[in-house]
């Protein structure tokens, strides 16, 4: 029988390069800026403890007790005793991170497993009962780590921007002639398109939403053909809004001036959060495209129609 060989220095090098990615991903976690240093002898403390397994006289350490205690030292190296809420939600994002990442882990190796290793990890107990065995290599979870991780990081990521984005979505009511056109809108800050002549600030929507109102030579050529072009279109065609029409200069980015074809609405309610912003002095700015890619809002809204100065402020009701 040959003899079981262990590399003690490659376990701690694996094991110290593994702890401090998890503290530096729980630190992002939780926005705390970290010392390079304190990672480092943090990851240290960690990767001496999985070395410590391979003494068997140090066996009483490998107990819940101690793993816990070991894992509140490291996070006392890493990000220090700021307050007793700062530490909490390092503790948690740390064993969300760890319980993330194993698994992942577990979920890949059990994918790529067949149904023979699934069968041959089976095992019966005395008493009739069953219980698998898993097996999963030290290579095959160094090199799987970092993959899950960042996918956890990206996941996250897209999370928090999603959260910053729903803090600026309404929901948007056009009323024209009784047609009521509702759509979720975002609030854009930096929007100041407005009719040069009367100032009124003009609220960008999709449009594919206004389809079944819109004259049906207009269809797809929104991107394509100038504004100005598409209103001659309309001369002596019967359409019911001919009178609402409006012709709004703009600049787009890296382009030139062009032309932007609006409606004069009825009424524009605009509901954001606990508040309702209602408004008559709007237009209404039909894009031909698609302005979200995930469909999160279908309408770009001018600032000033939610300010108390551009319309009614009322309390939204539930």
């Amino acid at each position: 029988m040959n003899p079981l060989v262990v590399y003690i220095d490659l376990i701690f090098a694996a094991n110290l390069v593994i702890d401090g990615i998890l503290l530096w991903l729980s630190a992002w976690l939780v926005k705390i800026k970290v010392s390079w240093w304190r990672l480092v002898l943090s990851a240290f403390v960690g990767a001496m403890y999985v070395v410590m397994m391979f003494v068997p006289e140090l066996s009483f350490l490998y107990t819940f007790l101690v793993k816990f205690g070991l894992s509140l030292i490291m996070l006392w190296i890493a990000f220090g005793f700021r307050s007793l809420q700062s530490y909490l939600r390092a503790l948690g994002a740390f064993y969300i991170v760890n319980f993330a990442a194993a698994g992942g882990i577990v979920g890949v190796h059990y994918l790529l497993q067949s149904s023979s290793d699934i069968w041959n990890g089976i095992l019966f107990t005395s008493s009739g009962g069953q219980a698998y065995r898993l097996k999963i290599g030290f290579w095959f979870v160094l090199a799987l780590l970092p993959g899950v991780l960042l996918v956890f990081k990206l996941v996250h990521t897209s999370r928090q921007r999603r959260e910053r984005l729903d803090a600026f979505i309404a929901e948007v009511t056009v009323q024209i002639d009784g047609v009521r056109i509702v759509c979720p809108g975002l609030v854009d800050t930096g929007n100041r398109l407005c009719d040069p002549l009367t100032r009124i600030p003009v609220m960008v929507m999709e449009a594919s939403l206004w389809e079944g109102h819109l004259p049906a030579t207009w269809k797809g050529k929104l991107t394509q053909t100038g504004a100005d072009k598409l209103l001659l279109e309309t001369d002596g065609q019967s359409f019911a809004w001919q009178d609402r029409l409006r012709l709004v200069p703009y600049r787009g980015v890296n382009r030139g001036s062009a032309f932007m074809l609006a409606l004069k609405p009825d009424m524009v309610e605009i509901r954001l959060g606990d508040e309702c912003f209602t408004g008559k002095r709007v237009l209404i700015g039909l894009d031909g495209g698609t302005l979200s890619g995930d469909g999160a809002y279908r309408a770009i809204i001018h600032p000033e129609l939610i300010q108390s100065e551009a319309g009614e402020k009322h309390a939204a009701m539930a």
